[in-house]
């Protein structure tokens, strides 16, 4: 199944089920407000009416927990010099850091900006201290995030979180797809092109922690709840890695696509 979070006409959003080709509207704003309120299936029994012009947003504006993962596909790894890690390399986001689908990337000018194309899972029930068949039990669904990276701050000190939480600065969406529509393990292709220049290609099949590794480790010290937000991390091709290394500028549109999922068209708007 296809959930997302839609535009009505009046103005708000709501929770919807993609029915065919039809958006069809379900009992909450958003996915966010859904999940917390029940589970993905017992929602969809309940879908109504048609949403008419319905465009999706993004489909999870309040997650009580946004946790990313670095380094997690070999070939990146090895672009940065470092060995295969023994556990998940991890940082947190806000819920203000990430942004919709078609959004424009308002930052400062003067930034080193970085594009950097995610598999996002989405948490769909309460996991504490849970072993991998409970994570994996656990995962609504899977979207698709660009953890958008000003590199000269995440470099200022050994801590990245400086260069990684910037407001609006994370595009996700534009839908989460259930488990039985898509399988990250057997392999889902990650792509990533800036003004229709392929800069990222990789595949989910060969994550150094799969999803339900990453839900299961990040659960033994703190608490996951529906409608959290775990990113898995990027493969290589990154701006920040390349020789000459090479950012984004003003007006470039950036395109992150994973297979099965869709895709996200955001355009960078440099002010200042």
């Amino acid at each position: 199944m296809r959930f997302a979070t839609v535009a009505t006409p009046d103005g708000g959003t709501t929770a919807a089920l993609l029915d065919g080709q039809t958006w069809r509207a379900l009992p909450a704003a958003d996915l966010s407000a859904l999940l917390a309120g029940g589970s993905l299936a017992q929602a969809a029994a309940q879908a109504g009416d048609a949403v008419r012009d319905a465009v999706p947003v993004l489909p999870l504006p309040a997650p009580g927990k946004v946790i990313c993962c670095g380094l997690n596909y070999a070939e990146h790894i090895r672009e940065t010099g470092r060995e295969l890690p023994q556990y998940p390399t991890l940082f947190p986001k806000y819920a203000d850091t990430l942004t919709g689908p078609d959004a424009d990337l308002v930052l400062p000018a003067g930034l080193q900006l970085d594009w950097e194309v995610e598999l996002a899972v989405v948490v769909g029930a309460t996991l504490r201290h849970a072993d991998r068949a409970t994570a994996l039990a656990g995962i609504a669904g899977y979207t698709v995030a660009n953890d958008i990276s000003v590199r000269d701050w995440q470099y200022r000190t050994l801590e990245w979180f400086q260069g990684k939480a910037w407001d609006a600065s994370t595009p996700v969406g534009p839908v989460l797809v259930t488990p039985d529509e898509v399988d990250p393990v057997a392999g889902l292709e990650v792509i990533c092109r800036v003004n229709g220049e392929e800069m990222q290609r990789g595949n989910t099949s060969t994550l150094v922690f799969d999803s339900a590794d990453l839900l299961a480790y990040i659960s033994t010290f703190t608490v996951l709840r529906p409608g959290d937000l775990v990113l898995t991390g990027t493969p290589g091709g990154v701006g920040v890695a390349r020789d000459p290394q090479r950012f984004l500028a003003d007006g470039d549109v950036v395109e992150t696509e994973i297979s099965g999922i869709g895709t996200l068209r955001n355009t960078v708007r440099l002010t200042g």
